[in-house]
């Protein structure tokens, strides 16, 4: 490499930064390289160079960057700047017939357009530009709340750091732009990358979401640079200025800027065109290189999006339109109870081994007590199994054969064959009372009592947890109050100063008020504002620990099942000498006042909000009017009091009015609160 001055040495760094980019979008976007790999890693191997002479010309979008972050701690929850929802799905076409007809009724017109795509069977994630930059990326987490993936997206060859500007007015980039896509793995990377882990003597993954999932959520970005994940994108989720009027305007978008989206997709003028795309699919899907489940039928026009508007978990203007599982014919040859990290009792099918869509399945779920009573599955039958939705292990059916003898019906266990606490039943699903004592529970269990919503523990993460528990160092959560400087010492990645500041933060939240310390236990259906409830009416934890059933569903916004499941985890003896033993080892729960001792003016009042508030978040908006007595609910109906309209103010105002609901303005709801 010849001498160059510091401004040459600048440009031509530019220049290779601008065509590696190029080829990287050609080869991982558009599957069409034009250059050897030999003459891509020669031009690679030049930027190195000259980033490693001029290391302060570096830049954070540099093709080099992609790797190199030093392994987390934890992945941090951040907050989605909107609700990633979830969709509808269905399977039947009369289905399908059903939601044309809803949606051309409630817009008055006769006909309307779709966009269909395929829909990826990966890890939905959100992504942040600014001024073409890549920021920050999150996973979709439960909707509003992800993970900061940002390090390891940085990894995907697929996704530009920097977007393409165009000289097009259609081209011009915005300031701000949140994308959602989805990463997934190709069918032949995944049994690539199956095949190493085997050959290492680890387990493999069990299908390529798995994979993905997996390999997104690393600590160490170094793994994820490993595995060959891929991205799509298909929705526009914010961006300043003006979004494109329609959704294939908004796939045109997304590709001028350089960002993946689906190859196949297509515009439908009827339904009749819809059902044709995805019968197509279908039968193109097996010699696909990656999964898909179905299709994606979203709504053309934005208008009529916005016109439709969301229901809590889902868009009203678009569904998933499921393909049918594939099915294959193997054995039951026991069946087990499985304990999850919230508790629930989960029957598992374990099969003679099977392989379903180019996957080995040894096990399936059966979901619960009803499902498998209502299929009438048992040891030694033989079944149908089906991935439902393609990526969980299902049986679909119970397969006759003549002359069989049958075993005994199956029967949850009365006891959770884990710790031995008292099973209880909820609905359909059966969950294990010992929640604060049971092994299958204590990582799930001490993430969410270390919490900041309950007692706060700062630098009691996911790793730490699991390392407390793996080496028998923490069984329940009183035995977080029992450890010592030095044994915190013996875990990866701690040293004298940040053990002193684990043991200050253990120390420190040993006073806690009874509503978080109830949030902490954990007991189902208990969150925040069930807590903040209990706490504000009995006042003490002696008091909550004694009231029963009838005395819960006595208290305003208590009702059967939460009381149910209150007295539950109160009566089970280990859930008891937990807290005994928290007591003992010096937590100070902090007596609340009473409902009677304190003011509650918007007692027994319900609120709706809808539309885009200046003055508050939400949450600030929400937390007003409970600390005031009041309920916050996402829908309006008879039972509501107030509906405070923001800009923008959608579906929900026209019912309220409707209904003759009283409506606020912002303004007028920000008086209610100072005046009370």
């Amino acid at each position: 490499m010849k001498h160059l001055t510091r401004a040459e040495a600048g440009k031509r760094m530019e220049a290779l930064r601008n065509e590696i980019r190029r080829h990287d979008y050609l080869y991982y976007v558009k599957d069409r390289p034009e250059i050897s790999d030999a003459e891509y890693d020669r031009l690679f191997r030049e930027l190195s160079d000259l980033e490693a002479a001029y290391p302060d010309l570096v830049t954070p979008d540099s093709p080099t960057q992609r790797v190199g972050a030093p392994p987390l701690a934890e992945l941090t929850k951040v907050q989605h700047e909107r609700p990633m929802l979830s969709l509808d799905s269905v399977a039947d076409p009369e289905e399908v017939r059903a939601f044309d007809k809803r949606v051309r009724r409630e817009l008055s017109l006769e006909t309307v357009h779709y966009t269909v795509e395929p829909k990826y069977d990966g890890l939905s994630v959100e992504l942040v530009y600014d001024k073409g930059g890549f920021v920050r990326g999150a996973t979709r987490g439960d909707g509003t709340t992800g993970e900061d993936v940002t390090i390891n997206l940085r990894t995907l060859r697929s996704l530009p750091l920097q977007l393409q500007a165009g000289h097009s007015q259609a081209s011009q980039l915005p300031s701000h732009l949140v994308v959602r896509g989805e990463v997934y793995m190709r069918l032949e990377d995944f049994q690539s990358l199956n095949r190493r882990i085997t050959e290492r003597g680890e387990e493999a993954f069990a299908n390529p979401r798995n994979a993905a999932s997996g390999s997104l959520r690393q600590l160490d970005s170094r793994i994820t640079a490993e595995r060959p994940l891929a991205l799509t994108c298909y929705e526009i989720m914010a961006q300043s200025g003006s979004p494109p009027p329609t959704h294939w305007d908004e796939l045109d978008s997304l590709e001028r800027w350089g960002l993946p989206i689906p190859l196949q997709r297509r515009r439908c003028e009827s339904i009749d065109e819809v059902m044709s795309f995805h019968a197509e699919i279908e039968s193109l899907r097996e010699r696909l290189p990656f999964e898909i489940d179905g299709v994606v039928v979203k709504l053309n026009r934005r208008e009529w999006q916005q016109a439709l508007g969301e229901k809590s978990r889902s868009p009203r203007w678009a569904i998933a339109y499921k393909f049918t599982p594939r099915k294959e014919i193997t054995q039951v040859q026991d069946i087990v109870v499985s304990v999850g990290r919230t508790g629930t009792l989960t029957p598992l099918a374990l099969l003679k081994p099977v392989e379903v869509g180019g996957v080995t399945i040894s096990r399936a779920t059966l979901h619960n007590a009803d499902e498998v009573a209502r299929k009438d599955v048992r040891v030694g039958d033989t079944v149908k199994v089906e991935r439902a939705g393609d990526v969980i292990p299902a049986i679909a059916e119970r397969v006759p054969v003549e002359g069989e003898r049958r075993a005994e019906p199956f029967r949850m266990p009365d006891r959770c064959p884990v710790c031995g606490s008292a099973v209880a039943r909820e609905g359909a699903y059966y969950y294990c009372t010992g929640q604060a004592a049971c092994p299958a529970q204590i990582k799930g269990a001490l993430e969410h009592f270390a919490s900041k919503s309950a007692l706060n523990i700062e630098g009691l993460g996911r790793k730490t947890i699991a390392q407390l528990v793996e080496r028998g160092l923490v069984r329940d959560l009183a035995d977080l109050y029992t450890l010592t400087k030095d044994q915190i010492l013996t875990l990866d990645g701690f040293a004298d100063r940040s053990a002193s500041l684990l043991m200050a933060a253990i120390e420190a939240s040993k006073q806690v008020s009874l509503e978080r310390f109830l949030i902490g236990l954990g007991i189902r259906q208990v969150g925040q504002h069930i807590a903040g409830v209990l706490a504000r009416q009995f006042g003490t934890l002696q008091a909550v620990m004694a009231a029963d059933r009838e005395t819960f569903e006595r208290v305003h916004e208590i009702g059967p099942e939460i009381a149910s499941s209150l007295e539950s985890f109160f009566k089970e003896d280990h859930n008891r000498r937990v807290i005994e033993r928290l007591l003992r080892h010096g937590l100070s729960i902090e007596a609340s006042a009473t409902a009677e001792r304190l003011p509650q003016p918007l007692e027994r009042k319900t609120f709706v909000f809808t539309g885009a508030l200046e003055r508050f978040s939400r949450e600030e908006a929400k937390r007003g009017v409970e600390r005031l007595g009041g309920r916050v609910t996402s829908s309006v109906s008879k039972e509501t009091d107030y509906v405070v309209a923001g800009k923008d103010a959608g579906s929900k105002l026209e019912e309220a009015r409707r209904l003759g609901i009283r409506v606020l303005s912002e303004a007028e709801f920000s008086a209610l609160l100072e005046q009370l």
